[in-house]
């Protein structure tokens, strides 16, 4: 008897895992694109490119900024020696000036048109040709993420655990500093959300114009979290200021200052399918070293009427390729 009872209770246990497996994977989303990968390229090796592509562009053989990251990882396994520069780019670069091209290089590597999508989706407009006032310039053309002239602080805290809400772990980088402390539009982009949110408190997120980057600002200032004319669907240019640093947050309540040191919550998601941004398969990544990079180019900003802050230089205007 209870032999008979332990197989019929198999039986429908088989026929329910199965039939629930079946309909989670019915709504896992179908398609060939990356659904995780891991960014960790250093401070270092993303200066000692971008170096190689800005000298190697009035020269015979220019050079580019994604396309050796994506070699060096590939070369490397996606490993790095912390803080130290890539001997395979230093390499690489050799043959190429010595008249080998790249694509031919990496004919057989494996890895490298994965690490050249996905680090092309990460960093693919942060470096390029564009023009201000009227002169043509080729460098960096995205911007960090805090004002010129205001103090700030951070470290690497990707990963971390939260317990507001749920146990989680920190799926941005955090940046501290005055309330009021004027942020600014990383990139070109649209904005894609604004309003309250409970985890974190004001927030606007701006999705970049390739739709490949979608850039979480959050924590914004009470009562006045958003710089004028900040609403769903404007578009915004690299530079701009976006809103204002502060600590609103962890509350269902709208305009509540729960969190306890002002700061800026930084977040950096790579979308390569649609039905990433919300759904199955987020990539969000550690932009701890990004962030550090843009801090060559910190944008200027002057206060006006009513308190609001707005740049003081022309825009980028960016040439295509």
């Amino acid at each position: 008897m209870k032999r008979r009872f332990f197989y019929i209770f198999m039986i429908c246990f088989l026929i329910f895992s199965t039939a629930t497996l079946q309909a989670e994977e019915a709504e896992q989303p179908k398609g060939d694109y990356p659904k995780w990968f891991d960014f960790n390229v250093p401070l270092a090796v993303l200066k000692q490119a971008y170096k190689y592509d800005v000298e190697s562009q009035k020269g015979e053989f220019p050079l580019d900024f994604v396309q050796l990251l994506a070699y060096s990882a590939a070369k490397n396994w996606g490993e790095f020696k912390s803080q130290k520069p890539c001997k395979h780019m230093d390499d690489v670069v050799k043959r190429i000036r010595g008249g080998e091209y790249l694509h031919d290089i990496a004919a057989d590597i494996k890895m490298y048109p994965f690490y050249l999508r996905t680090y092309g989706a990460v960093l693919g407009n942060l470096v390029g040709s564009y023009q201000r006032d009227g002169e043509v310039h080729y460098g960096l053309k995205a911007f960090f993420p805090i004002a010129k002239n205001f103090g700030y602080s951070h470290s690497d805290d990707f990963g971390n655990p939260r317990s507001y809400g749920y146990k989680r772990v920190h799926l941005g980088h955090d940046m501290f500093g005055s309330t009021g402390t004027p942020i600014i539009a990383v990139e070109d982009g649209i904005v894609e959300a604004t309003g309250w949110n409970q985890y974190g408190g004001w927030r606007v997120g701006i999705r970049s114009l390739d739709n490949k980057r979608y850039y979480y600002y959050a924590h914004l200032k009470k009562d006045t979290p958003y710089a004028q004319g900040i609403e769903k669907g404007a578009f915004v240019q690299a530079g701009d200021v976006v809103g204002y640093l502060g600590n609103t947050g962890y509350s269902t309540k709208e305009n509540v200052a729960n969190i306890k040191a002002p700061h800026l919550h930084f977040g950096l998601q790579i979308i390569f399918d649609e039905s990433q941004k919300d759904g199955y398969n987020q990539i969000w990544i550690d932009a701890y070293n990004i962030v550090k990079f843009l801090s060559q180019n910190k944008a200027e900003v002057i206060k006006g009427e009513g308190g609001h802050y707005t740049r003081t230089s022309s825009p980028y205007n960016p040439i295509e390729d």
